[in-house]
């Protein structure tokens, strides 16, 4: 295994975990460069699944959850959210595609233009930030985003 940060592509079983790293084999990567480069390349084929699509090198992925996870956000609700991804993109947040998911995990659509659209998974501190503007409502949780109250709705 390489040990001085560099991480080739081909001969590891790569895969992205619902915490939000990358690993080589069972090894995580700790090269925030390369875990952040995977992350802007990869995308989903629906030939070939999960893939780390680098021009030059295609290598297939193995991804636990979804293919991006959100870290933070950011904003105001009467003005709108924006969340931060682990590709380092901020992204407007469109409550509509709030979804709770299995376990009670909460999750929200992001565009990233010629990869596509993503489901992606809050992670823990990312979902405390957003939590401070839902509420529990008789139709279950809401959220009001400049104005507008949205119902997050459950996995279907």
């Amino acid at each position: 295994m390489a040990r001085a940060g560099f991480w080739p592509i081909g001969g590891y079983t790569i895969s992205f975990r619902s915490d939000g790293r990358w690993y080589a084999d069972d090894e995580m990567i700790g090269n925030a460069k390369i875990a952040r480069l995977f992350s802007r390349h990869v995308q989903y084929d629906t030939q070939d699944g999960w893939v780390i699509d680098l021009g030059i090198d295609r290598q297939p992925v193995v991804v636990e959850d979804t293919g991006l996870v959100v870290v933070g956000v950011e904003g105001d609700a009467r003005e709108g959210l924006c969340v931060r991804t682990n590709d380092g993109e901020n992204s407007r947040l469109d409550p509509a595609t709030l979804e709770i998911g299995d376990e009670d995990v909460l999750y929200c659509r992001v565009e990233r233009g010629e990869r596509g659209s993503f489901r992606v998974r809050f992670l823990r501190p990312a979902y405390y930030e957003l939590a401070r503007w839902i509420e529990e409502a008789a139709e279950g949780p809401v959220i009001e985003v400049g104005g507008e109250r949205h119902v997050i709705r459950g996995r279907s």
